[in-house]
């Protein structure tokens, strides 16, 4: 990736949009601007979990807002994600599409996990060094992220789904406030920890760290109404959820430090932070000013530096799974040579560093083999079954959903994949990894000798010394039925060989 100086986050969250741009120096990140739109965005969810249109408007009027202040950015330097309510609308995919035109960039839904996981570096970094183990906890406005990390490395990660605005819409819908109502949303929030309390309290930690808006609020509320001197106390929440129940409703002209904008959401974030620090018995915890956008802006910072955690994931999972790593190695550098001659005839070719294309089909050449590990038969379903569910530090669920089907594509019968979800670009990527799988099935270190390979909207073309195809019947005879497995799919490949004398001539030329 060309080096940028200036980057930007885009964080789509349930409660509010923002924008943070940053100037990094010396591996460090310097905000340069924020913006931040409350939008409501899980506010808007339907009972059938679709967004309502006046919400998707409103959204896509931020955006657009955005997009004027990202003008003139290039594509490498800017990260937009999606969180909870992204992940849980029936309309997401429909609502992306005019999102993605409003922001005028790509916008990756991420895993609770992976939410949870950019989190905790957003506070990592901004914060001082450490050495304990510490704890973050966000209430967002449709999840809660719980993590365990050291220094500036995750180690336990979790997203549950309970947040600020969609527990005040479902526990305090009129805004009224009664004490069997927030005893109702506190008993919720338990019940979601409850699966999570005992390996978190087992894994221990020095300090307690709340991020993001939720934390930020009741912070200042405690503060200015004398509740705590700084941070979030139990006693203070508590002191807080009384005066909730005995104003009957969470009033800005009567509760000091309240914000307007945040008054809708609060119910809900009191009753859920209440029950954080009652069930894993924390007394008191910082705030920090990291948060998620923070954490998406660092993890940007590190592909542009070319230490990019979808890398390190994907190592991993070569080791985790066992894969064969020479084989894998053979077949990602010949597909990649594949693919190399085929983007050469583009005149829109991007640079080799910034081509994501590129990159996904190394990743997917190297995890192609990782169902293996559970099975021979079929193996590449059980690859792409992995790679859809797994937890995979780095990717986004569209990435990791892209991986698997050029995985899951990748040998076998294409009529059965037609209807995956494949886009044009990916059927240049399955077939420059089709034919490295079907070419190095003999796993040795010897490489085919293709003359030439071509691609254009109606398929693929290859060419090979003759005398090779007769000296490899097997391989000439898969080429055959290679072909026809494209042409189910409405696209051809012509394999041609070539006479020694026509190579010659050719080689000169």
């Amino acid at each position: 990736m060309a080096r940028q100086d200036t980057l930007a986050a885009v964080d789509l969250g349930s409660n509010s949009f923002h924008l943070l741009i940053g100037r990094s120096v010396d591996g460090q990140v310097y905000p340069l601007d924020t913006l931040r739109e409350v939008v409501r965005l899980g506010g808007g969810l339907t009972s059938e979990k679709r967004i309502d249109r006046a919400t998707q408007a409103r959204a896509l009027d931020t955006l657009a807002k955005f997009a004027e202040r990202l003008r003139g950015f290039p594509r490498q330097a800017v990260r937009a994600v999606g969180t909870n309510t992204l992940r849980v609308a029936k309309n997401a995919p429909q609502f992306l599409r005019e999102a993605r035109q409003a922001l005028g960039f790509p916008i990756e839904v991420i895993s609770g996990r992976e939410e949870a996981r950019l989190i905790y570096v957003g506070v990592a970094h901004s914060m001082p060094a450490a050495a304990h183990r510490r704890l973050v906890v966000d209430v967002g406005g449709g999840s809660t992220e719980l993590i365990i990390g050291e220094g500036l490395e995750p180690q336990l990660t979790e997203s549950l789904y309970m947040g600020c605005v969609s527990y005040s819409l479902k526990y305090f819908p009129d805004g009224k406030i009664e004490k069997s109502r927030m005893k109702a949303a506190e008993l919720a929030a338990r019940q979601e920890l409850s699966g999570i309390v005992r390996a978190y309290r087992a894994a221990g930690w020095e300090e307690a760290v709340a991020s993001s808006g939720t934390a930020r609020s009741i912070e200042n509320i405690l503060r200015e109404n004398g509740f705590a001197e700084e941070g979030l106390t139990r006693d203070g929440v508590e002191r807080l959820r009384s005066l909730l129940i005995k104003h009957e409703k969470a009033d800005p002209d009567r509760i000091a430090g309240l914000r307007p904008n945040r008054a809708p959401v609060l119910p809900g974030g009191v009753a859920i932070l209440g029950a954080l620090l009652e069930e894993l018995g924390i007394e008191s915890a910082r705030v920090s000013d990291g948060a998620l956008r923070h954490g998406v802006l660092y993890d940007l910072l590190g592909r542009v530096q070319h230490r990019d955690m979808r890398e390190a994931t994907v190592a991993q999972f070569v080791r985790r799974y066992h894969v064969d790593a020479a084989q894998a190695e053979r077949v990602r550098s010949f597909a990649l040579s594949l693919y190399d001659a085929l983007v050469a005839e583009r005149r829109d070719a991007p640079a080799r560093e910034d081509d994501a294309d590129r990159l996904q089909l190394d990743w997917a050449a190297r995890l192609a083999e990782i169902g293996l590990s559970i099975a021979h038969a079929q193996y590449h379903k059980h690859s792409a079954y992995v790679l859809s569910n797994a937890d995979m530090p780095g990717f986004s669920r569209m990435e990791q959903q892209r991986l698997a089907r050029i995985v899951l594509a990748h040998r076998g019968k294409l009529s059965k994949i037609q209807d995956a979800g494949l886009e044009a670009g990916d059927w240049t990527l399955v077939f420059a990894l089709r034919l490295a799988s079907l070419m190095l099935r003999s796993r040795t270190d010897v490489m085919p000798p293709i003359v030439r390979v071509a691609g254009d909207a109606g398929g693929f073309s290859l060419e090979l010394p003759q005398s090779w195809l007769e000296e490899n019947p097997l391989t000439a005879d898969a080429l055959e039925s290679e072909s026809s497995y494209w042409k189910t799919v409405g696209l051809k490949l012509a394999v041609r060989g070539l006479s020694d004398k026509k190579i010659s001539v050719l080689n000169r030329g």
